[in-house]
Formats: structure tokens, C-alpha cells, sequence
């Protein structure tokens, strides 16, 4: 069984991670003191909603280090589903968040008489977390593409959901500064609302991965593809797959020539194994040998190796 390791991988996600934490320290600074300064309860929210990311891009690190790992005695198959429970775990933290926003907002609506005006500054401050977590996010998408992970993909969008939240902050700010003060509690309001429909996003897909969710449709027809593309290859049946973070394991059993020996038949498995893990994410694909009559249809396209 091949198990296959990137360290590129590995040193990308870190790199990108680090960038995410430096420029998060800097906002959730910025933001929780000229919130509390400004009396804004929308910048407050969104200092507590980069305070999150914090903390999931420290998930991130601890999953990337350990995903990398070989497999062992205990872990036969690998580490790579820390990526998926990284993944469920930023998912929770979104939740939590936005369901804690959307308690603190409610309460501050109860008494808007209560509700101060908000001083000018914190326009400018909400505006440059909306410019540096934009920015974030194209950074840190462009890094997940290049290495296929799913983790540093979630941990991308979480920026942009940062990103759209400060867009809304901005706006109830302004608003509030020109005679409408609801709209600084309502703008956190909403920012909660949209960090809890991500985290669901998240929590749900990455749930849904470690309970050995099959891939998709499409994805599935194109594996079938590459093995009945095979020389030798008659036929598949009973083809499984599940996801491993990333990457997709699969199981299938394979219909050649009843009459070939088990060198050829391994030739032909191999040669079939080889054929998708070029040209899909997949780990590893366990084969069976089904034998058939000589005379099934030659839907492998050719006659088996020697």
C-alpha cells in the first residue's frame, strides 16, 4: 500500500497560517480597542469575530502538522482526517460565535435608548479590517487551490466571511454616525447571522466526511472511467469510496479474464490503480479480481499485458 506525503503541502499551509495569525492579532487589537473607545458594539463583534479566527488558525497549524504524518501501528491508513475535524472544530467556533453575536445584539435592541453614538474612528478602523480580510482571503484561497486542502480552504472563507462582516459593520457605523443608532447593534446583528450560516456550512460537510460520506456523483463516474479504461478490465462492480481529508480512498472489484494468471491479473490491477491516482485526488485503490468468461464484451479497451 502507497501512501503519498507532500511536505510542500505542509510548509504552504503553514506559511499561509502564519500570515492569517499575524494580521488577526493586528485587527482583533485594533478593533476591541477603538470598538470599546468608539462605543461601537458592531466593531467590538467583529474584534471577537477575528479573535475566532485566532483561534482556528491555530486548529489549522496543530492539523497540518499532524495530517502530515505517516501512517503507523495505530493508524494504518494515516493522519489526513485531522483536516476534517480542523475543519468541524472552525465549523463549531463559527456557530458558537455567531450565536453569542446574535444574543449580545438582541440585548443591546431591548433599550435602544441605551445606545450611544458612535465615534467617527471607528468607521476607519471597520474599513481596514474590510480591506486587509478581502486581501486575506484571496491570499489564503489561492494557497488552498494550489495544495487541495479543504482545511486551508475553510479557514479562507472564513476570512471572507470576516471580510463581509466588516462591509456590514462599515455600513451600520456610518449609519449610526449620521442619526440612526440601532444600526451599529443591528450591523451585529447580522454579522452573526452570517457567521452562523458558514459555520453550519462548515460543521455539516465535515460531519458528513468522517462518517465515510461517498464523493460525488460526477467525481465518482469519472474513477469509474479511468479504471474500465484499463486494458484487461471487462468490468467494475461493487466500487466504494469515502474521503480521507483531501483525498478519496477506494475499493472496487475488478472483472478480467478468468484465464489469466495472477501475474497478469496483478498487472492489470496495478495498471488500473495507477491510471486513477494519476488523475484524481485518490490515496490508494483496493482492488479484487473477479473473474469472467473470455468472451465478455472488451470494454477495457484492449487485450491484458503479458
Amino acid at each position: 500500500m502507497s501512501i503519498h506525503f507532500d511536505p510542500d503541502r505542509q510548509v504552504a499551509g503553514y506559511r499561509s497560517t502564519m500570515v492569517s495569525v499575524a494580521v488577526n492579532i493586528v485587527l482583533t487589537i485594533a478593533q476591541m480597542a477603538i470598538g470599546l473607545f468608539a462605543h461601537s458594539a458592531a466593531l467590538v463583534a467583529d474584534a471577537i469575530h477575528s479573535l475566532s479566527d485566532l483561534v482556528s488558525d491555530g486548529v489549522v497549524l496543530v492539523a497540518n502538522r499532524h495530517s502530515q504524518k505517516a501512517p503507523d501501528a495505530g493508524h494504518p491508513y494515516g493522519h489526513r482526517r485531522f483536516e476534517t475535524a480542523a475543519a468541524l472544530i472552525i465549523g463549531a467556533l463559527l456557530l458558537s460565535v455567531g450565536i453569542g453575536m446574535l444574543w449580545s445584539s438582541f440585548v443591546k435592541l431591548q433599550s435602544p435608548e441605551n445606545i450611544p453614538k458612535v465615534h467617527s474612528i471607528a468607521l476607519a478602523v471597520a474599513m481596514l479590517a474590510l480591506v486587509s480580510k478581502e486581501i486575506l482571503f484571496r491570499y489564503l484561497l489561492g494557497v488552498a487551490k494550489s495544495v487541495r486542502s479543504s482545511m486551508l480552504a475553510a479557514n479562507a472563507w472564513h476570512a471572507r466571511s470576516d471580510a463581509a462582516s466588516s462591509l456590514v459593520v462599515a455600513i451600520g457605523i456610518l449609519a449610526n454616525l449620521v442619526g440612526f443608532p440601532l444600526a451599529d447593534p443591528l450591523a451585529a446583528l447580522i454579522v452573526g447571522l452570517m457567521i452562523i450560516r458558514m459555520g453550519w456550512k462548515f460543521f455539516f460537510v465535515s460531519f458528513n466526511d468522517l462518517m465515510d460520506q461517498a464523493v460525488d456523483e460526477v467525481t465518482a463516474e469519472r474513477i469509474r472511467g479511468h479504471l474500465l479504461s484499463t486494458p484487461g478490465v471487462h468490468g467494475i462492480h461493487a466500487m466504494k469510496t469515502r474521503k480521507l481529508g483531501d483525498m478519496i480512498w477506494v475499493e472496487v472489484d475488478l472483472e478480467m479474464d478468468g484465464a489469466l494468471t495472477i501475474a497478469q491479473g496483478h498487472a492489470i490491477a496495478t495498471e488500473a490503480r495507477k491510471r486513477v491516482m494519476q488523475y484524481e485526488p485518490v490515496l490508494d485503490v483496493t482492488t479484487h479480481f473477479d473473474p469472467v468468461a473470455s468472451s465478455a464484451g472488451q470494454s477495457g479497451g484492449g487485450s491484458p499485458p503479458p
